[in-house]
């Protein structure tokens, strides 16, 4: 049954599309970090393990309210590696060196792509799309990237 919350069924149409790309990029993020969390070496891996733990722990639940989100307007949302792939703006990488500096350059680099992005949707969902529940989700969703950014950027001093 398609919802009716004053948003018309084409502009849900084009926020589930955006959101769904928004949701690839989250998982390849996601999976980075999985993989800086069980890679890491070094004199700081235990800090850093545990480091890379609390972010993969908060990426997975944006990813569950992106997907969640996307379900709500009455669209269905992607779960294949193959999708993701396909629709994310991201590269795999693949590290030379397993130390947390250049896994925390990585990270820190999509995160900050992923910021950029989600902001210039935030007036593009209220104003264009008229979904100012969106705009406001994406909000929430860039400042929890900031804050995570900043955390990985802190390393870098």
């Amino acid at each position: 049954m398609r919802p009716e919350i004053g948003v018309t069924p084409e502009h849900l149409s084009e926020v589930a599309h955006t959101l769904t790309n928004i949701l690839a990029d989250e998982f390849l993020l996601y999976a980075k970090t999985l993989n800086a969390h069980w890679n890491v070496e070094g004199s700081d891996f235990h800090s850093k393990h545990l480091f890379f733990e609390k972010q993969y722990d908060e990426l997975f639940e944006m990813i569950d309210q992106i997907a969640e989100r996307i379900r709500t307007l009455g669209h269905y949302a992607i779960a294949s590696l193959g999708d993701f792939l396909k629709l994310t703006h991201f590269t795999e990488g693949k590290e030379d060196k397993n130390d947390a500096i250049s896994f925390i350059k990585q990270l820190l680099a999509d995160h900050e792509s992923i910021i950029i992005h989600l902001r210039s949707h935030i007036n593009r969902y209220a104003i264009e799309l008229k979904d100012l529940g969106t705009s406001d989700f994406i909000t929430g969703l860039m400042e929890t990237h900031e804050k995570m950014a900043w955390m990985l950027r802190a390393h870098l001093k």
